[in-house]
């Protein structure tokens, strides 16, 4: 076969030749093979959800569910008293599947109900496998899934809707915690009181966690035992649709975190023994169980298994009108080790036998389903270990996502923060890691995401201010280190958003400086919603930095969307001293200038650009962003003629320290 263009791209990965290859055929093999020798779509394939689960036709009720060791199912619920009835019964089909066909007038909606499944050596409640409804109950905390028609289904208002991704800018947030009450927030509170402040911090995109349903909300929503099912915590399917599509309305698009990479254990509620056997969807022996996650482990060499989670992915773009997934723990579906322990130094620890070829083979038709489903839709791999192609297209031989997160950059910031003292930041340092990554993958970057805020860890914000933030965060009362914190704070987001070559992604509140951690209600803080929610009252009052914070960030979004495909700007370093701890680099007519020193000043500081004139457009110092104003935002700067190099010249600066800035050029030198 001729030489994949990853491969010819990269020489280095000639050696591997034969592994990458091999994914790419396997692939092709088992899309072949699904789609009945390409008789039918990928897309075709992957509705197994209009099929199975409880379906309400004109004919009566009809509910389809694959349990290949069952044998007996029975149709339980309020509807029956929760009694196991002959007319009840499902008839067995082929292949493992069940079938009931009941009275229309026999369920109503609203009706709460399950399945009873019979095996050899035993009998076990169940919640359907494709339900998209599941309910708990307040009183006994039991799960059951749930009848859910509507009689005035859902109808979107905003048809064909494209996302906006030059560049992407990712607003991650969680509809639980997007409340500033102890409680659990509602879609219809987030779209009401959350979306506006989304749009006018000019993100283009929201990335909601915790969509599939989870039995237990301290896991952020990665626990998930309803894969088809929209959590009900947060209200009704049709509220999650007027979310998305009032999303929509505002120019946002709208993508969930989907969890394909585990499922949680429970059984009665989950997949975890549906039909009696611990391996229907999962594998068996010591692959079963996640060594790290105690969860579950699909087994993606059955075919059941890629039906079940390809028509997953189909299921949330066409019934919810998502615009795509960020795929959660991409690196532990790819290695059988689940990256545990793994180090990968070098292309040699991606090809040394360790790769499971099934996960791979299935997100390689995830990414394809879900561009043919949807051609503009987007795509992410959670991903940390580097593997080369995870972001090129399956014809360049590559697994298919859009974009992978820069997973490094916030432990990048975090590493900074902890371990170096402020005359020790290396910006030159800064701008590689920032800027090192594959050339033909575009990547997420960001700062923090609600990883680096979960219990036992801190905001970005509260690493650098800690303490002194709660009693010196109102504007005329700071502390010097509540200077240096908000200092550092918006030159950190600003040097990781204006050195994207893909997107930004912030996490709902970190762009006004959210303090503490995220900790979600559970036994050992007493059941406390105090941590898992968002004080917006702190961004709302105009005598605190926090109002600051948010009028940098969005100041800085609106700078980097007013460019068409920002992220393609060709990015140049003018100028790098490690000693003076200042950094400059350009792209198209912006030159971004840092001064990360603690205390230095530069007045007339030279540096080598392009010619021209140039006007400041952002700067870190201003007042109205927190800081002290030592810079004149309203003085021009001109270049002057430099003899040892003919197509750059010298622009003197005034530097004030640990503050950075951005000038515009808008009239080039004349010669």
């Amino acid at each position: 076969m001729e030489t994949l263009k990853i491969i010819q791209r990269d020489t280095w990965l000639e050696p591997y030749r034969s592994a990458i290859e091999g994914r790419y055929q396997y692939a092709i093999r088992k899309e072949s093979e699904l789609t009945q020798g390409n008789k039918i779509t990928l897309s075709d394939f992957a509705s197994g959800y209009l099929y199975f689960g409880l379906h309400k036709t004109p004919d009566g009720w009809v509910l389809r569910e694959w349990a290949p060791n069952a044998t007996e199912i029975f149709l339980i619920g309020d509807f029956n008293n929760w009694q196991r009835k002959e007319e009840f019964k499902l008839k067995r089909l082929e292949n493992g599947i069940f079938e009931g066909v009941f009275p229309l007038k026999s369920i109503q909606h609203g009706q709460l109900y399950k399945m009873l499944v019979c095996w050899n050596g035993g009998c076990g409640e169940r919640i359907p496998a494709w339900c998209r409804r599941v309910v708990q109950d307040d009183v006994t905390k039991v799960f059951s899934a749930q009848v859910w028609t509507p009689s005035k289904p859902f109808e979107f208002k905003v048809k064909n809707f494209k996302p906006n991704t030059d560049p992407l800018m990712i607003y991650e947030c969680h509809i639980g915690m997007a409340t500033n009450e102890e409680k659990v927030g509602t879609y219809s509170e987030f779209r009401k009181n959350v979306l506006p402040r989304v749009k006018k911090a000019g993100y283009n995109c929201l990335q909601i966690m915790a969509i599939q349903e989870h039995p237990y909300y301290g896991s952020f929503g990665y626990h998930v035992s309803n894969f088809f099912a929209a959590s009900s915590r947060f209200g009704t399917p049709e509220e999650l649709k007027e979310l998305i599509d009032t999303a929509h309305s505002m120019g946002i698009a709208v993508i969930m975190d989907i969890v394909h990479s585990h499922a949680v254990k429970n059984e009665v509620e989950g997949l975890g023994r549906l039909d009696g056997t611990p391996y229907q969807y999962f594998h068996d022996g010591p692959r079963r169980e996640h060594p790290a996650w105690d969860s579950l482990c699909f087994n993606y060499g059955k075919n059941e298994v890629m039906h079940f989670l390809l028509s997953n992915c189909k299921f949330w773009l066409e019934e919810y009108n998502f615009d795509g997934f960020r795929f959660d723990g991409v690196t532990s579906m790819l290695y059988l080790s689940h990256g545990l322990g793994e180090s990968f130094s070098g292309y040699a620890d991606y090809y040394n036998g360790n790769e499971d070829g099934d996960a791979i083979c299935y997100l390689t038709l995830a990414n394809k389903l879900i561009h043919q489903v949807k051609p503009s839709a987007i795509t992410i791999a959670e991903e940390m270990s580097g593997m080369p192609g995870l972001a090129n297209t399956f014809e360049d031989g590559g697994i298919g996502f859009d974009y992978r997160m820069a997973m490094g950059i916030p432990d990048l910031w975090i590493k900074y923060i902890k371990e170096y003292t402020d005359e020790n930041w290396k910006p030159g340092h800064l701008f590689w890691e920032l800027t090192n990554r594959r050339y033909d993958e575009k990547t997420i970057s960001y700062a923090e995401s609600h990883d680096q805020a979960l219990v036992g860890d801190k905001t970005i914000i509260f690493r650098l201010i800690d303490a002194d933030m709660y009693w010196h965060m109102q504007k005329g009362d700071t502390t010097y280190v509540v200077d240096r914190g908000i200092a550092l704070h918006k030159m950190i987001r600003l040097i990781t958003a204006s050195t994207i070559n893909g997107g930004y992604l912030n996490f709902m509140g970190n762009e006004f400086g959210h303090p503490e951690w995220i900790d979600f209600p559970r036994e050992g803080n007493g059941w406390s919603y105090k941590y898992a929610r968002r004080q917006w009252d702190l961004v709302d009052n105009p005598n605190y930095l926090y109002q600051s914070l948010a009028l940098f960030d969005e100041d800085m979004v609106k700078l980097i969307t007013g460019y068409d495909k920002f992220q393609e700007l060709p990015m140049y370093k003018y100028w790098d001293n490690s000693g003076d701890q200042v950094l400059a680099y350009g792209r198209e007519d912006l030159l971004f200038v840092f001064n990360f020193h603690p205390y230095k000043s530069y007045t007339d500081y030279g540096m080598l650009v392009r010619p021209g004139e140039y006007e400041m457009v952002l700067n870190t110092d201003d007042p109205k962003y927190g800081g002290f104003g030592l810079n004149d935002i309203h003085v021009h700067h001109f270049t002057m003629h430099a003899d040892e190099v003919p197509d750059k010249e010298w622009i003197k600066l005034y530097i004030p320290s640990r503050s950075a800035f951005v000038l515009r050029r808008i009239v080039p030198n004349k010669k």
